[in-house]
């Protein structure tokens, strides 16, 4: 059952959404962001000329860094059901510090300032998208179909330039990258209401919902972040 609700986007009800589910969503983000911004800040700015050493010398935990956080996050929606609510926030919280070592990187290549006006603008953007999936009464079904599949193809083109290392490939894949992740935060937000709506999930199965709600926000705003930051941060 847990399963077919991550790809439901259907309306299952008329009834408001409960806060005490949304304020559960919106805790596990916050708390999510907060690990991750700490260590980052701390990796990548106080202990700056470390971190750069470490790197140098054990050049392939870059990408240990890089690809873990989306194998473990892959990992906790599929295997969420058989899993319980204390294991699934030990990931959640093992998830959040992995982004924050990988995130430590954006403080070696882009000014303090600059960093803390695109997270700004990020939050409004994140926020104004969130109240829109929320309020819409239009279905956004089919758009999130389609924001999924722009979102496989700058996947894959990231993973191809990682090699080719091309600045116009990297600035297009990142523009558009801030057209999908602020539609994918429309077409969750709805989704999310739904699951609110729904009577049928209530206990340790709706925290987990929850917790996976959260997490869903987190990644898009991190990447909305990210993609703003290479387009605005650019020289």
């Amino acid at each position: 059952m847990l399963e077919n609700i991550l790809n439901r986007t259907e309306p299952v009800g008329v009834k408001p959404m409960t806060k005490e589910f949304f304020a559960s969503v919106y805790s596990y983000m916050f708390v999510a962001l907060s690990i991750s911004g700490v260590i980052a800040f701390m990796v990548g700015e106080i202990f700056q000329l470390e971190y750069i050493t470490f790197l140098s010398n054990s050049s392939y935990l870059f990408y240990v860094f890089a690809f873990a956080p989306l194998a473990l996050v892959i990992w906790m929606q599929v295997r969420m059901a058989k899993m319980s609510m204390s294991m699934l926030l030990a990931l959640f919280v093992g998830f959040s510090v992995l982004m924050g070592l990988s995130l430590a990187t954006i403080f070696l290549a882009y000014e303090l300032g600059t960093i803390f006006n695109v997270f700004l603008i990020s939050a409004g953007m994140f926020g104004g998208m969130a109240i829109l999936g929320y309020t819409t009464k239009t279905d956004l079904s089919k758009f999130g179909s389609l924001m999924y599949m722009l979102f496989i193809g700058i996947f894959i083109a990231s993973m191809v330039n990682m090699f080719m290392q091309s600045e116009a490939v990297g600035y297009w894949v990142s523009f558009i990258g801030i057209f999908v992740f602020t539609g994918l935060t429309a077409w969750e937000m709805q989704r999310l209401k739904y699951i609110a709506a729904d009577p049928q999930y209530a206990g340790e199965e709706k925290k987990k919902l929850a917790l996976i709600g959260g997490l869903s926000l987190y990644i898009l705003f991190i990447n909305l972040f990210l993609s703003l930051l290479r387009v605005f941060g650019r020289d």
